[in-house]
């Protein structure tokens, strides 16, 4: 899902400063637009989905997915209610995959890491553009996933994160087949594993590490009409163990060191680590936990670091920061008691990488002429996605809204209100047609790249 949106209403798209991205921080629905300057395209691009909104093929397709609604909310009911906690997302996955193979693509299939992945294939030498959206939801096996309705609204854990994505994919295959439209490139559908929590982005990073040829991806994810996603926060998690002899809280006091005092010298030291406003690093002792009883010298405690940036050498610099103040702690404790006795080491649990794709950038500029088409602002934000993996090779991403109007993410009280929801999901498809192409109405907009080297 997007975490730690930043956002900025677009000036003209000579390349912007994406610093901006990191001014305005809030809560997931909270985006502080600023320099609400109209965007201006290139005039390729404008030529492009000029001829793509007059196409009566277009429209008939476009036509098509609001005719396609209520089947498409069938999927999303019907996907919700199939549990897909981190690392547990095969009965979702199999789902999916029957249901692209029902709608035309038949040699769909789950890879070794889980990811359901069916390629639909344009005429020939153009480019290969992902669409996905992830399997995965934040809430552990045995929460209750049955869809309610209520006050017009569906309510659902992890009904808008992400399995309006998957839903909206299956919609776009269905009419894209029963249309015969024919795209000039490739458009690789996937539904993505580990996009959650600890799932460290693996879908997504087995996807890039097996398929080298791909030139672009637009992924979805519950987002606001005319949000585009252009900027990945890069994370490092890492949990730290303290472990020492331990004893008797009387008898063996002065001379054996605590682990959880330890730990505690570290996480005062960790408090003070400065780091940079721009670009925006953070970081957090999220969780702690050690000792066996109130009367006895912890032999151990464990905390759980996170550190993020939306630079990937700030990260790095605060991350030698923390893990150099972890090492003072444990030798100030035994200078303490004059031992050497108490020890740490770390493990590092979660390895995001970070990246952006310039706003200059056809991909940038195609959503944002889309939106324009279908009478939304755009506005470019920052976080922490599936998008994260192509940005760190270079390879041009963003992160769109499949339509609807969400609420709660993460939380037990997640809705979404679908009402007319059919049109984010026209605004996204226009998108990526302008750009893998349609034969006969207009040619793709986005480059072919070299294949990287394994």
């Amino acid at each position: 899902m997007l975490r730690s949106p930043r956002a900025l209403r677009l000036a003209p798209l000579a390349p912007l400063v994406l610093a901006l991205l990191c001014a305005a921080q809030g809560a997931q629905a909270q985006n502080t637009a600023v320099a609400p300057t109209p965007a201006q395209v290139a005039p390729e691009v404008e030529k492009t989905f000029t001829q793509l909104m007059a196409a009566p093929a277009i429209q008939k397709l476009l036509d098509a997915v609001k005719a396609d609604h209520e089947h498409s909310i069938e999927d999303l009911k019907m996907l919700t209610e199939i549990e897909a906690p981190p690392f547990k997302e095969h009965k979702r996955a199999e789902a999916f995959l029957a249901r692209m193979k029902a709608l035309g693509l038949a040699d769909a299939r789950i890879d070794a890491e889980g990811n359901v992945i069916g390629l639909r294939k344009g005429t020939g030498n153009g480019p290969k553009l992902l669409v996905s959206a992830h399997l995965d939801t934040v809430f552990p096996a045995g929460t209750d996933v049955k869809v309610k309705e209520r006050e017009g609204k569906l309510h659902a854990p992890g009904i808008a994160d992400d399995t309006r994505g998957l839903s909206v994919l299956l919609s776009w295959l269905k009419v894209l087949n029963d249309n015969k439209i024919q795209t000039v490139g490739d458009l690789l559908f996937v539904a993505n594993v580990g996009e959650e929590e600890l799932g460290n982005l693996r879908g997504m990073k087995a996807i890039f590490r097996d398929h080298l040829d791909i030139d672009g991806m637009v992924g979805l994810e519950p987002s606001p009409d005319g949000n585009v996603l252009v900027l990945g926060t890069a994370s490092h998690r890492y949990e730290v163990t303290f472990k020492g002899p331990g004893g008797h809280s009387f008898a063996a006091f002065g001379q054996v060191p605590s682990a959880i005092h330890g730990m505690g010298r570290a996480i005062a030291k960790i408090a003070e680590v400065r780091t940079p406003s721009f670009p925006k690093t953070t970081f957090t002792v999220g969780t702690v936990g050690g000792g066996t009883s109130v009367n006895t010298i912890a032999p151990d405690a464990r905390m759980a670091i996170d550190i993020r940036s939306d630079d990937m050498a700030s990260l790095l610099e605060t991350e030698k920061k923390i893990l150099a103040a972890i090492d003072e702690a444990v030798a100030e404790e035994n200078k303490r008691w004059n031992v050497a006795t108490l020890t740490a080491s770390n493990k590092l649990i979660g390895d995001r990488p970070g990246g952006r794709t310039p706003s200059d950038s056809v991909i940038v500029e195609a959503a944002v002429r889309s939106n324009t088409a279908f009478g939304h602002k755009t506005l470019l934000r920052g976080g922490s996605t599936d998008a994260n993996v192509p940005m760190s090779y270079g390879i041009p991403a963003i992160i769109i809204g499949g339509g609807g109007k969400s609420a709660g993410f993460h939380a037990l009280s997640e809705s979404i209100d679908v009402t007319d929801a059919w049109k984010g999901a026209q605004n996204s498809l226009v998108t990526v047609l302008g750009l893998v192409g349609v034969q006969g109405v207009s040619p793709a907009l986005l480059p072919k790249r070299a294949p990287r080297p394994r």
